[in-house]
């Protein structure tokens, strides 16, 4: 298994890219959210997904860790393969892809190309929970001062972080205005 690759990139389109490594071209297939961050004859880190069938091992490459663990968390839906995790992540970049599962976007989901209402309601099915656990730091808002106050003071008050970010996500995604206070006092009557 890989876990990374550095190395130039010598050919570089929207699907896919080689990667020069001490003379070796690795062929990876990429997302159009990976292409916008890379330039072609620079060097640089891809994390890896090797996909491995009957008739072929292919590679996927990320620019960062969080794209490749939600490509992973797509791929562990029914009916969800590398090609179409892979459009998926090309149609939404990885957090607008976790708001839209965890805010149950479902018509968001069902305008991806390849992507009916039955899957889509499978991707939020599935995935919400395997979401908020697995990609903790996709907490709304976060450099949002009166949030970060309010889980600081909660925090402090002896309850448990992972409850308290909860807590004010679910807050957040229905009062997003609430100053410090009612947000600590909303949380409150919650935990």
């Amino acid at each position: 298994m890989y876990e990374y690759i550095i190395g130039k990139i010598v050919v570089l389109t929207p699907t896919y890219l080689v990667l020069d490594n001490n003379g070796i071209g690795y062929y990876l297939h990429i997302t159009l959210h990976t292409y916008g961050q890379l330039h072609a004859g620079m060097e640089e880190k891809l994390y890896i997904h090797q996909h491995i069938r009957e008739d072929a091992h292919i590679l996927f490459g990320f620019k960062d860790e969080k794209e490749r663990e939600v490509f992973r968390l797509l791929l562990s839906v029914s009916g969800i393969g590398a090609n179409t995790a892979r459009m998926i992540l090309s149609a939404l970049n990885p957090d607008e892809l976790t708001q839209a599962i965890a805010s149950e976007q479902v018509s968001l989901l069902q305008g991806i190309k390849g992507i009916g209402a039955k899957t889509a309601q499978r991707l939020v099915v599935e995935l919400k929970d395997k979401i908020s656990r697995a990609l903790p730091q996709n907490f709304p808002l976060t450099n949002n001062t009166f949030v970060d106050e309010a889980l600081s003071a909660l925090v402090m008050l002896g309850f448990p972080k992972q409850q308290v970010e909860k807590a004010l996500r679910d807050i957040i995604r229905q009062h997003p205005q609430l100053s410090v206070e009612e947000l600590v006092k909303m949380a409150l009557k919650v935990l």
